[in-house]
C-alpha cells in the first residue's frame, strides 16, 4: 500500500494551512470550474446543431482551467508564491479559446475565418507580451505591458466597433446580440482586472497598490467569474437559439400540412 501511495504521490495535493485564503481560492477555483465542466458537457446533448461547438468549447475552457487550478493550488500550499507561470500557461490555452466563441456564435451570420485569426492573434499578443514582461523582462513591464495592451485594445475594437459588432447588429436577432452584449462586458469589465494586475507588480506603474496576495485572491475569483459566466452566457444562448430552431421547425412542418390539406 505505501508503494502505491508513492506512486500517486505527485498527484496528491499540499495541505492548506488554517487561515490560507489565497490556498482558499484556489481550491474555489478549481473546485468551480470542474463543476462547471461537468454542467456544459452534460449539456452538450440539449442545444442543436451548430450550438454544439460552443458548448463544447465552453467545457474546454473551464476543464483546462479546472486542471491548472488543481497544480496552482498545489503550488501555491508548497511554495506560497504566486504560481505565474501556471498562470500565463492557463491563459494562453483558454483566452484564445474564448475568442473563439465569438466567431462560433457569429459564423451563421457571415463571420469569415479572418474574424476567427484575427481574434486569436490578438488574444496570444496580449498574453505572450503580458508573460514576457512580467517574468522575463521585468525591467522593460512597461514597454511589454503596453505591446499587451495593444492586443487587448484590439479584441475590445472587434467586440465593440469592429466587423463582430457590426455583424452582431446586422443579424437583426434580439437573441444573438443580447448573448453577444453580455460577452462583450465580460471582456471589458471582467478582463480589466489583468492589466490592473500586471501593473501591480514591483516595475509597475501601480508598484504596491495591490500586495501579491490580495492580487492572486483577485486573479483567482475573476478567473472563476469570467470563465464560468462566459460559459453560461454561451449555454443560454445555445438553448434559446436551439429552442427557436425547434419552434420553427414545428411551425414549418404545420404550415405545410395546412398547404397539403
Amino acid at each position: 500500500m505505501d508503494a502505491l501511495v508513492n506512486n500517486f504521490q505527485p498527484l496528491l495535493l499540499a495541505q492548506l494551512k488554517s487561515g490560507d485564503y489565497v490556498g482558499f481560492t484556489f481550491f474555489i477555483g478549481s473546485m468551480a470550474m470542474a463543476a462547471a465542466t461537468v454542467f456544459f458537457f452534460f449539456q452538450f446533448s440539449q442545444v442543436k446543431g451548430k450550438w454544439k461547438d460552443s458548448m463544447l468549447v465552453s467545457g474546454l475552457i473551464t476543464f483546462i482551467a479546472a486542471v491548472h487550478y488543481f497544480y496552482m493550488r498545489d503550488f501555491w500550499a508548497t511554495n506560497q508564491a504566486s504560481p505565474t507561470e501556471f498562470r500565463y500557461i492557463d491563459w494562453i490555452l483558454t483566452v484564445p479559446l474564448m475568442c473563439v466563441e465569438f466567431y462560433l456564435i457569429l459564423r451563421a451570420f457571415g463571420a469569415k475565418v479572418g474574424l476567427l485569426w484575427k481574434m486569436i492573434f490578438y488574444s496570444v499578443v496580449m498574453l505572450v507580451a503580458g508573460y514576457l514582461g512580467e517574468t522575463v523582462f521585468r525591467d522593460a513591464s512597461p514597454l511589454w505591458g503596453f505591446i499587451s495592451t495593444i492586443g487587448y485594445a484590439g479584441i475590445l475594437y472587434e467586440v465593440w466597433m469592429g466587423s463582430a459588432k457590426r455583424l452582431s447588429n446586422n443579424s437583426n436577432d434580439p437573441i444573438l446580440q443580447k448573448g453577444f452584449n453580455a460577452l462583450a462586458w465580460f471582456v471589458f469589465a471582467g478582463w480589466a482586472i489583468y492589466p490592473i494586475g500586471y501593473m501591480t507588480i514591483e516595475t509597475g506603474w501601480l508598484a504596491g497598490l495591490i500586495p501579491a496576495e490580495s492580487m492572486d485572491i483577485i486573479y483567482n475569483i475573476g478567473d472563476a467569474v469570467n470563465k464560468i459566466g462566459f460559459g453560461l452566457v454561451i449555454y443560454s444562448l445555445a438553448v434559446s437559439k436551439s429552442a427557436q430552431g425547434a419552434e420553427q421547425h414545428v411551425e414549418a412542418g404545420a404550415g405545410k400540412a395546412t398547404t397539403n390539406a
